[in-house]
C-alpha cells in the first residue's frame, strides 16, 4: 500500500511540473509577445501620422482645411471606438481575432490611401481607417491587461515599446531620406503608406496568434450607451475640481491639436532636414519623463504636476515661434522635447487622478469619458481651429506666417493654465504604486 501512495505522489509531482516549471520562460514568452505587439501597433501610427499634413500639402496639393479635416478623423475615431469595442469586443470576439481582422483591412486602406490622388479620394479612405483603428489602442491594451497579474506594475514595461515603435518609424522614415527636401521633391514620402501597409500586414497576421483574450461582458446582457460612452461617470462633475480638471483637459487639448497637425509642415517649410526624426525625440523625452513622473507627483502633487504641464504648453509654443532652421534651431529643438512633460505631466497624471476619485464603480467609465472629452470633443475642436487659423495666417507667397500662428495657441495654453490655477483647490491624490 505505501508503495502504491508513493508511486501515485509521484505521478501527481510529475502532473504538476508542466504548470509550475515552465511558469518564468513562459511569462517572459509572453512579455515579450506582447511587447512586440505594441512596438507594431505604434510603428503602423508614427509611419504616417507624423508626416501626413507634410505628405498632403505637398503631394496631394491639400490646403489647411483640408489637412486639418484629415487629421480630425482621429477624433471620429475616438468618438465612434467606445461603440465598437462596447457593443462587438466586449460582447462577441476574441480580442486579438478582432485586432488582426481589424490591421488586416487596415493594410488594404493604407494602400489604398498611398494610391490616392487627390484629398477628395483620400479623405474617406482615412475616414474609415480611422475608425478602424481608434479601438485597436483600447485592443492593445485588454489584451495585455487580461494576461497581467498585477498590471500597474507590468503594463508600463509593455506600453513602454509602444513608444519605441512610434520612434523607430520616425528614425527609419529620416534615415531613408523621404523627408528630406530631396525626397519630398521626388515624392519620397509617399512611401510612408506603403511602410504602414506592409507592418500593418505583420501585425494582422501576428495578431491571430496572441493570447486568448475572450470577451468580457455576456451577450444577453442588456446594452447601455451611457456605459458604452463612459456617461455614467458624468455624476464626478458633481466634485468642484473634477468639474475643473474635466473642462482643462479639454481646452489644453484645442493647443495640442496645434502641434499634431503644423509640427511637421512647419518644420518642413522653414527647411529643417530630417524633421521626423527630430519630431521622434518628442517621444523619447515621453519615456525619460514617464520614469520621473512618479517621483514629481508624489513631492509635489497633482495640481502643481499640471500647473508645469500647461505651462510647458506655452513654452514650447512660444520656442516654435520664435525659432529657426538656422541659429534658433535649438529652441525648436528644446520645444519638440517638452512633449514629454506637456504629454506625461498632463494626461497620465490626469488618468491617475480620474482613477483615484472614480472608484470601483466608475473606473473605466471614468477613463472612457475622459477620453471621450479629449481625443474626441477637444481635439476635433484644436484641429478644427488649427485649420482655419492655419489657412488665415497664409502668405501669397504659399508660405505661413509661422510666428503668429504658434503664438495663438502659446495664448491658450496660457490661459487655460489660468483658469486651472485659479479655480482648482489642491489636494492630495495617491498614484497607483
Amino acid at each position: 500500500m505505501l508503495k502504491i501512495q508513493q508511486k501515485a505522489q509521484n505521478l501527481n509531482f510529475r502532473k504538476e511540473i508542466p504548470f509550475v516549471y515552465p511558469k518564468i520562460p513562459m511569462n517572459f514568452a509572453v512579455k515579450s509577445r506582447l511587447s512586440f505587439m505594441m512596438f507594431l501597433e505604434f510603428f503602423v501610427w508614427g509611419s504616417w501620422y507624423v508626416t501626413m499634413g507634410t505628405f498632403l500639402g505637398a503631394n496631394l496639393q491639400a490646403k489647411d482645411q483640408d489637412i486639418s479635416l484629415a487629421f480630425s478623423t482621429q477624433s471620429f475615431g475616438a468618438i465612434i471606438a467606445p461603440f465598437i469595442i462596447g457593443l462587438i469586443a466586449d460582447r462577441y470576439f476574441h480580442a486579438q481575432r478582432i485586432l488582426g481582422v481589424i490591421h488586416l483591412i487596415g493594410a488594404l486602406l493604407m494602400y489604398l490611401l498611398y494610391s490616392a490622388e487627390d484629398f477628395s479620394g483620400f479623405f474617406p479612405v482615412l475616414l474609415a481607417y480611422m475608425i478602424l483603428f481608434m479601438p485597436t489602442l483600447a485592443l492593445v491594451n485588454s489584451i495585455s491587461f487580461n494576461q497581467m497579474k498585477d498590471p500597474a506594475r507590468e503594463f508600463s514595461v509593455i506600453r513602454i515599446w509602444g513608444t519605441i515603435g512610434w520612434i523607430a518609424s520616425g528614425f527609419l522614415i529620416s534615415f531613408l531620406a523621404w523627408d528630406s527636401q530631396e525626397g519630398m521633391s521626388e515624392g519620397l514620402l509617399k512611401n510612408t503608406w506603403i511602410m504602414a501597409a506592409i507592418v500593418s500586414l505583420v501585425l494582422g497576421i501576428y495578431s491571430f496568434t496572441l493570447p486568448l483574450t475572450p470577451p468580457r461582458a455576456k451577450s444577453s446582457g442588456k446594452i447601455k450607451v451611457s456605459e458604452i460612452l463612459g456617461l455614467d461617470a458624468l455624476s464626478l462633475l458633481k466634485h468642484r475640481n473634477f468639474a475643473i480638471f474635466f473642462l482643462a483637459s479639454i481646452l489644453i487639448c484645442i493647443p495640442l491639436a496645434f502641434y499634431y497637425q503644423n509640427a511637421s509642415p512647419f518644420l518642413t517649410e522653414i527647411g529643417v532636414e530630417n524633421s521626423t526624426s527630430k519630431m521622434a525625440l518628442g517621444q523619447v523625452s515621453e519615456v525619460l519623463f514617464l520614469l520621473a513622473l512618479p517621483l514629481f507627483f508624489t513631492k509635489f502633487g497633482f495640481k502643481k504636476t499640471l500647473v508645469v504641464a500647461m505651462l510647458a504648453w506655452a513654452v514650447r509654443y512660444i520656442f516654435f515661434a520664435f525659432g529657426d532652421a538656422d541659429t534658433g534651431v535649438w529652441m525648436l529643438l528644446v520645444g519638440i522635447v517638452l512633449h514629454g512633460i506637456c504629454y506625461d505631466f498632463f494626461f497620465v497624471s490626469g488618468q491617475i487622478y480620474t482613477d483615484s476619485h472614480a472608484g470601483e464603480k466608475f473606473k473605466s467609465s471614468a477613463q472612457g469619458l475622459i477620453t471621450l472629452a479629449t481625443y474626441g470633443i477637444g481635439m476635433l475642436i484644436g484641429f478644427w481651429a488649427a485649420g482655419l487659423i492655419s489657412n488665415y495666417y497664409l502668405i501669397d507667397t504659399g508660405l505661413h506666417s509661422w510666428k503668429s500662428i504658434w503664438l495663438i495657441p502659446a495664448g491658450i495654453s496660457v490661459l487655460v493654465l489660468l483658469f486651472f490655477i485659479s479655480f482648482f483647490k489642491d489636494e492630495k491624490v495617491k498614484p497607483h504604486q
